[in-house]
């Protein structure tokens, strides 16, 4: 199909073709910033990073591991620095984080990795309603001719008008199409995001539990030792 005969089936279908080309042109541009989104966020150096800092917890090292969150600038990193900094006493030792403050940060956090989720759903939405709006306002159109004075003698002109008002459906659709597979990737990207999220948070109390229950063991097994001094 040539650039003239687009041009012409744009201008046959409406005003409706306009908001559906600013849609059109919008979800590409969501869909790109996304994808460059999550392909720095769950790029090799920064999964790499999880890894490190995992490591390092288990190991007893936090402030290795805080050391490695705070040069990560991804979501993940500054998450993690959250939690360790949170996690800190002052005696060198760490405390659990309290559930609601992980909670608290992983909900300042999801914004950025649902960016533009509600707009695009709103987009696979509303394209195809406008396409079937401007198919219904272009039918209305073609059926006017048939009840004006004038006869229309040429039924091929009915028939075109009908055919250029589907195309704005057609359009919608594709609008639409464009819009919902890099979505569903974009969801399932972010699902995969939020469960790394609650490993880290996971990762950070399991080591300091296990720090604290070992001080715990070391001040019972120290009191019978004072006792006796005493005695």
């Amino acid at each position: 199909m040539s650039l003239d005969s687009l041009i012409s089936l744009f201008k046959a279908g409406g005003w409706v073709m306009y908001p559906l080309a600013v849609l059109s042109v919008l979800s590409v541009a969501l869909s790109f910033e996304r994808l460059l989104f999550w392909a720095r966020t769950h790029g090799a150096g920064h999964l790499r990073t999880i890894e490190r800092i995992t490591r390092e917890m288990r190991k007893g090292d936090l402030s290795a591991a805080a050391s490695v969150a705070g040069r990560d600038k991804s979501v993940y990193g500054r998450y993690a620095a959250d939690l360790l900094d949170e996690a800190r006493e002052k005696n060198g030792r760490t405390q659990p984080v309290d559930e609601s403050f992980a909670l608290e940060r992983a909900e300042s956090i999801r914004p950025i990795i649902e960016r533009w989720s509600t707009t695009q759903a709103t987009i696979i939405t509303a394209a195809p309603m406008l396409g079937i709006l401007g198919t219904v306002t272009g039918i209305i159109r073609s059926f006017n001719l048939l009840s004006a004075d004038q006869v229309v003698t040429d039924p091929a002109m009915i028939a075109g008008g009908i055919a250029e008002a589907l195309f704005t459906t057609a359009f919608g659709l594709v609008v639409a199409l464009l819009t919902i597979f890099p979505h569903a990737l974009f969801r399932a990207q972010a699902e995969r995001c939020l469960s790394r999220l609650e490993l880290i948070a996971a990762s950070v109390n399991e080591r300091s539990r296990d720090q604290k229950r070992g001080a715990g063991l070391e001040s019972t097994l120290e009191e019978p030792a004072l006792t006796g001094h005493g005695a």
